[in-house]
């Protein structure tokens, strides 16, 4: 299976991001899975099982409990595909990294206020002389 046929299915693509936060039990992601998409146990343990023969996930066993993580193998047969396009976008996350450091050096830069401005704090003023 191509790794954007594995990816393509939101259950899997859920399954990783929260194998990506580190390593959960089967009855973790089943217990997650099932409330959030609302599928049986073995439909979970069926997406697991795709993404263990795909090379997304490994899993180890402790006793009687199996823990998946997220196995990079496969991560970076999408990200050498994705390379061919990161012309497409780099410059645009570039260009933003620099407008976002002007903003913070402006922002850093300016005086801090001494006091209250605008139309309440001119009205205040003016009811505190009279």
């Amino acid at each position: 299976m191509h790794a954007f046929d594995v990816l393509g299915d939101p259950v899997r693509r859920r399954i990783l991001e929260l194998l990506a936060g580190g390593e959960h039990s089967s009855g973790q992601v089943v217990e997650i899975v099932q409330r959030e998409f609302d599928i049986s146990q073995p439909a979970v343990s069926q997406h697991l099982k795709v993404l263990r023969e795909s090379g997304f996930a490994s899993v180890r066993v402790e006793g009687t409990r199996r823990l998946y993580s997220v196995d990079g193998a496969a991560m970076q047969e999408v990200d050498a595909w994705l390379e061919r396009f990161r012309g497409f976008w780099s410059h645009k996350l570039g260009a933003l990294a620099t407008e976002v450091a002007r903003g913070i050096r402006l922002r850093s830069k300016k005086p801090a206020s001494s006091g209250e401005t605008g139309p309440s704090a001119r009205s205040r003023k003016r009811r505190s002389r009279s």
